[in-house]
Formats: structure tokens, sequence, C-alpha cells
């Protein structure tokens, strides 16, 4: 199958009755903070979410983007019908290891798309870092296109938030969320296969402000699957190189 053919497939399984994302019922998110997320497809058929900043850059997780794959944003028109766009270039972090994503352990898990033109799927949104102090309790939202029904696509497809709480020992390193109503000991609301790359908000004073990225979740009581644990890679430590290369690249951020 060419790397055409299967960016398709990913949107196929996207377009095919999109009731829900993020697990635990979370509901639709059609403006506000979650008119900033987009879909990401790739040639091996993955997809994650990301996060507009400006009008040609895109935000996401670093794990979203590995070499060795072709990338487009997805668009829909007013009759849902999706549109593929083109991405210029891909930027990971250098400190990103794909191992500790993979093991749940911190890293650099952050990384930038530049557009062939710009989006007309959403608004960008502010960036920031998490205030301080930060601690278990502190209140957060996340957004993403994932599926509600881990290993079926067919469930991913539109955009939704949910309302999380930091538990453990938050840093900033990492952020580990949970769904207040349950504190990841039941299933509840929670990122899931799609949310990876999406965005994580926090109420400022300024509105509402990009401060993480969803990296990866767990079931109930850190089991496999979704709805327990949502970790965030908060952008604490890596906002100025997200500023850096977006002015290398001709598109500085407000306020940089």
């Amino acid at each position: 199958m060419t790397s055409l053919l299967k960016i398709s497939a990913a949107i196929a399984l996207l377009s095919l009755s999109p009731a829900f994302a993020i697990v635990g019922g979370a509901p639709a998110a059609n403006d506000g903070a979650g008119r900033s997320v987009v879909t990401i497809v790739g040639s091996r058929g993955n997809f994650c979410s990301g996060a507009l900043i400006a009008s040609r850059l895109v935000l996401t997780a670093g794990h979203c983007v590995q070499p060795g794959a072709d990338y487009r944003i997805v668009e829909y028109d007013r009759d849902r019908k999706p549109q593929l766009k083109g991405i210029r270039r891909v930027a990971v972090h250098p400190a990103f290891n794909l191992q500790a994503i993979l093991a749940h352990r911190a890293t650099a898990d952050v990384a930038l798309l530049e557009l062939d033109a710009p989006t007309k799927a959403g608004t960008p949104a502010g960036l920031g870092t998490p205030q301080l102090p930060l601690n278990a309790g502190n209140g957060f939202a996340i957004a993403g296109i994932g599926v509600t029904i881990r290993g079926d696509g067919k469930s991913g497809g539109v955009v939704r938030t949910a309302p999380l709480v930091a538990t453990g020992r938050p840093g900033t390193l990492q952020i580990r969320l949970v769904d207040p109503a349950t504190q990841g000991t039941t299933s509840g609301l929670g990122a899931c296969t799609g949310d990876s790359g999406g965005p994580a908000f926090e109420q400022q004073q300024s509105g509402p402000m990009i401060i993480g990225v969803i990296s990866w979740s767990t079931g109930p009581n850190v089991t496999d699957g979704c709805g327990g644990l949502t970790g965030v890679t908060p952008l604490t430590l890596y906002r100025d190189w997200i500023a850096q290369t977006a002015r290398q690249w001709g598109m500085p951020l407000g306020g940089n």
C-alpha cells in the first residue's frame, strides 16, 4: 500500500461514525480551546492530535511524527468531507527518547510541524507553561480527536475536551492527570489512542493556555488501556526550543 493510500485509510476510519473521542463520555468541543486541535495522519496508518499555535504551525508529540513516514493534516469542509493538507517540515526536540515514552518515563516528547499553507481547520491557541506552585489537585483540561473505544478507530475523529486534575508529584518533566471523580482507580475521563500530541490547557489570567502535550495513557490502576492516568509533557523546559524553532522558520510566536 502506498503512503497516500495508507493516509487515506486512516482518514476513512476517522470518517466513519465519529461519535466520541477521549474515553469516559467527554463532550464535544466545537468552540473555545478545542478549536485549536487538528488531526494528524501518517503513512503508517496512525493518527494523532495536534494544536495550532500559529496559522501554519502545529505543536504535537515527538512520538507522533517519527522518521520514515509521511504526515498530513486533515481538514473538513462544511459537509464534513476530509481534505489533506501538506506539511512542509517537521522538527522533533533533539532530546526526545522514544524508548522512554514507551515506558511512560519523562522525555522531551514535543515536535513542531510547519504547514504548506495556513489552515482553516481551527484557531491558534496561546502557548504558556504551568503556573506555580504545581501541586496535586491542580486543574487542567486535555483536548484531542482520539478514540473512545480502545482499538476502534471508528470511534475517534471528533474534538473533545476533558477536565482532569494533577496527581502524584507533578513537576517540570511530567504531569500525571486523572479524572477527579475516579482518581484513576476505576475507568473515567482520560486520553486514549489518537489523543497523543493533543494539548493540555490551564486556565490562566489571560485565558486558557497550552501548557503541555498529551504523551501517554493507562487504564485504571495503571493497567494497559485508557481511562486511568493521562501523561502530559509540560512545556516548562521546551518552550524556548519551540519559540526558537518558530523564529528560524520565520513564524515568531506572540510575546517572543
